[in-house]
């Protein structure tokens, strides 16, 4: 975390190698399920040359289950009600990771959306997260989910997670669940799309500002910048999805270099014709939502990616950092701003290679600037975060909001590139 040049502070950390990580494919993360329920898990170790040696699961901090080895996976017999479960990994040079899965134990068949709660405001794009049980020995067949009356997606399985487009408003959202046994059953959840959002978009046509960081301390430097290169190129138009994209290069000789690009959209220097002078509108601002398409071009080269929301205002320094660990390990971390370090999700992040994918972003911040990552949603599957920080505790003198997209080089600063295209910003 460096203090970037003209007082405009934005909070980037090289992503160094992993050090170990557990990935959880089942439970999800806040899911309701029936008992027994089923542990699916993985685990690896960047730091540990002996590798993993065994992983265990935790129910309410209680060990329940251990095996040896890489991966996990059994089922546990557990009492109706919610659980804080975890799953942790042991290596062989006594060093240990683990990932939590608060989940919830259903007493009967139904359908549960444990997101977003009923009665929320939310983002005109939303994320509709839900799972069904049944007592029917044939399972679950399929769900559906409705907007107003109207279906909108269906899917196999029993569980269903869909991003939604909503007019401003109030909306029923309904998802309904059919078993193999010919029977059904469905929950609904009433949500606001709050009007006076405001939406730029086509964000990556704008000039975009930029500079490097290096090891060992993240140095901040502008072009020439020694082992650390970068550019961006406008008007691409393949790949491109629009027509129109921006290609972002980083490349060089020192290893784990960055490449931070920067768009200043209110504010100082505003891109959007918005420099907010009398400072009337920053502070009112408490929500946000981030869309872009990102082109991956080759993962195997790509440390990290990471796309930011940032926040200056009266001495307020605030940043709602996220980071795709790619060659780090395939998961989110999101940005801690009040301990200033990265903390991992849990959550898995596989970007298509050689591909799009399309990214969203909510969050928001109450009036004592505690900043709350609600979801983060890759390829229409939305993760449930929900996780607060507390502003970053260091006085800022810049004024503004600022969108970045940072390319992390690897251990030998291969060249790469990724794309973006119909990059869109909403604020309320």
């Amino acid at each position: 975390m460096k203090r970037l040049p003209h007082a405009l502070l934005v909070l980037v950390m090289l992503t160094a190698p992993a050090f170990a990580n557990v990935t959880v494919t089942s439970p999800g993360n806040g899911a309701t399920v029936t008992s027994p329920a089923k542990f699916v898990a993985t685990a690896s170790t960047t730091t540990c040359s002996k590798g993993v040696g065994s992983m265990g699961v935790y129910v309410d901090n209680k060990l329940e289950y251990v095996v040896n080895g890489t991966s996990l996976n059994t089922t546990l017999a557990l009492a109706a009600g919610s659980h804080n479960a975890v799953v942790q990994e042991w290596d062989q040079c006594g060093g240990a990771s683990k990932t939590a899965v608060p989940i919830t134990v259903a007493s009967k068949g139904g359908v549960w959306i444990s997101w977003p709660a009923n009665n929320s405001t939310v983002a005109p794009i939303s994320g509709f997260v839900a799972t069904a049980t049944t007592p029917c020995s044939k399972g679950v067949s399929s769900m559906a989910i409705f907007l107003d009356g109207q279906k909108k997606y269906g899917v196999n399985g029993a569980t269903l997670n869909q991003q939604l487009n909503m007019t401003p408003g109030n909306h029923k959202v309904g998802v309904e669940e059919w078993d193999g046994c010919g029977g059904a059953s469905n929950s609904v959840v009433n949500v606001t799309v709050p009007g006076g959002t405001h939406n730029f978009y086509n964000l990556q046509r704008d000039t975009w500002n930029s500079w490097g960081q290096e090891t060992p301390l993240d140095q901040d430097c502008g072009a020439p910048c020694p082992g650390d290169t970068w550019s961006y190129q406008k008007g691409i138009t393949a790949p491109a999805l629009s027509g129109n994209a921006t290609q972002f290069t980083v490349g060089g000789t020192k290893p784990y270099s960055d490449a931070l690009f920067f768009n200043q959209l209110i504010g100082v220097a505003s891109t959007q014709g918005m420099p907010d002078s009398n400072h009337s509108l920053i502070p009112t601002l408490h929500n946000y939502v981030f869309n872009t398409d990102v082109y991956v071009a080759d993962a195997s080269v790509t440390q990290a990616l990471e796309l930011d929301i940032n926040m200056f205002y009266n001495g307020h320094g605030l940043t709602f950092g996220t980071e795709c660990r790619i060659e780090g390990g395939y998961e989110w971390d999101v940005w801690d701003n009040g301990n200033a370090k990265w903390t991992p999700t849990g959550v898995p992040c596989h970007p298509v290679n050689q591909g799009w994918n399309h990214y969203t972003l909510v969050v928001s911040r109450d009036d004592n600037n505690n900043l709350t990552f609600q979801s983060i949603a890759l390829n229409g599957v939305t993760a449930v975060i929900n996780k607060t920080y507390a502003e970053w505790p260091v006085p800022q003198d810049w004024y503004g909001v600022v969108i970045d997209f940072q390319l992390d080089g690897n251990y030998a600063q291969n060249t790469f590139s990724a794309y973006l295209d119909n990059t869109m910003f909403t604020y309320w």
